[in-house]
């Protein structure tokens, strides 16, 4: 039987609101991929070149660590990731994730949140990561989807 598992970051609670949604209309896993230490206001300001997140985004090696760990990964058959867009791209903490876990037979799709930013180069910085990984095109939602969008986008993958 297939198993989904619904593995998210938000940094200001947008993309949890989705993740939460998500899990309810597919019945899938939750897990909030948590950093360490906490993501403050300063910390997010992409206009300050020395903001964390900034910093993070600029070296393509920072791994944000994270608190806690999926159980038992093998149980999951497809993995979506959900996490706003920084950069055009993952934040560095969604690969510390990636790199966490043996994902060999199993689907990745990312999912992402943002105002208007696409998925930019996304699945490239991800295939960076896992180079043999399955990994869908994923989608960027605003905050108008409806449940069955959500829903559809779900079983669409999985």
């Amino acid at each position: 039987m297939k198993k989904a598992l619904i593995a998210y970051f938000s940094a200001e609670g947008n993309t949890g609101k989705l993740a939460e949604r998500m899990a309810a209309v597919s019945g899938a896993d939750l897990f909030e991929i948590a950093p360490e230490k906490i993501y403050t206001k300063e910390d997010l300001d992409w206009r300050n070149k020395n903001s964390r997140s900034s910093l993070e985004m600029n070296d393509l090696d920072a791994r944000p660590k994270i608190e806690g760990k999926v159980v038992d990964m093998d149980q999951y058959d497809t993995v979506f990731v959900g996490f706003p867009i920084w950069w055009y791209r993952e934040p560095s903490i969604i690969d510390t994730f990636l790199e966490s876990y043996d994902f060999t037979g199993k689907k990745i799709v990312p999912f992402a949140t943002s105002g208007s930013s696409g998925m930019g180069d996304t699945v490239k910085y991800m295939k960076r990561i896992l180079p043999d990984a399955d990994i869908a095109e994923g989608k960027r939602f605003s905050k108008k989807e409806t449940d069955e969008e959500l829903k559809s986008f779900i079983e669409n993958d999985f």
